[in-house]
């Protein structure tokens, strides 16, 4: 893909989207803060849509409609144990002891959009869980730290598998991140794999959604009748993480960090 085609941001618009990656960070620190057995997902949605309203925000997932999809219902996606992204919201989703769940948020202001997400464990997890997590974490830190000016766009989905796949979890390749600005999905796509000094360069400027989706056992993922939910092929548990990220001359900025 041309590079002519990636909105390249300017220190102005940057410092826009930093503003509402703040809003991002503020709200999922409320969903975090929610997180316990007994809550449920749809009392975590509810939860991001009041700070995100107090803001002065707009959901970037509320009634999106990609493809020819049904209008997705909730201002968060909210994955539990087997769902590796997009899952809904709902009543009827208890969170229990030792669940981990995965917690996806973007909002727009000022005409820029932010996205970023977490998992987290429900009161005490099982060592498989925490190593996922913690592995998928990192996974992101070393994705990070490879953005930027000058390398490659496949550095950073390296980054990501290389660590991935040396503690033996499985880096989902059906999903991948995204540019991210004006729109919450802008070019170039950025996958969770590849192969180092290869692709794109990249460029100050650029603004990356980069979000690694892992597995504990097989790749694989099947969506399910909702259109949404996408889940293991296999039910073994699934991380999610991510950060919009900045690529500046003074190295990456993470937009959605406080």
């Amino acid at each position: 893909m041309s590079t002519l085609s990636i909105s390249l941001k300017s220190a102005e618009e940057v410092a826009k989207m930093r503003r509402v990656g703040l809003i991002v960070a503020d709200v999922l620190d409320a969903v975090e803060e929610a997180c316990r057995a007994g809550v449920s997902t749809w009392e975590l949605n509810e939860i991001a849509n009041g700070v995100m309203t107090k803001a002065g925000a707009r959901s970037a997932f509320l009634g999106y409609a990609p493809h020819g999809l049904p209008p997705y219902p909730g201002v968060i996606c909210s994955s539990v144990n087997e769902v590796v992204v997009h899952g809904i919201p709902s009543k009827d989703v208890i969170l229990k002891e030792g669940d981990i769940i995965g917690i996806d948020f973007a909002c727009y202001k000022d005409n820029f959009c932010a996205d970023s997400a977490r998992t987290l464990g429900i009161g005490a997890i099982s060592d498989e869980a925490r190593k996922l997590i913690e592995v998928t974490r990192a996974s992101l830190d070393r994705a990070i730290a490879q953005c930027v000016h000058g390398n490659r766009l496949e550095d950073i989905g390296h980054a990501v598998q290389s660590h991935v796949e040396k503690h033996g979890f499985s880096v989902v390749t059906s999903f991948s991140g995204h540019g991210i600005g004006h729109a919450m999905h802008e070019a170039p796509s950025v996958p969770n794999y590849g192969s180092p000094g290869q692709g794109m360069k990249l460029k100050r400027g650029m603004v990356l959604a980069i979000e690694p989706m892992v597995n504990a056992g097989t790749e694989d993922v099947e969506v399910l009748d909702d259109g949404w939910t996408a889940v293991t092929r296999d039910r073994k548990l699934s991380a999610h993480v991510e950060h919009s990220v900045a690529i500046t001359g003074d190295g990456p900025v993470v937009l959605t960090r406080r």
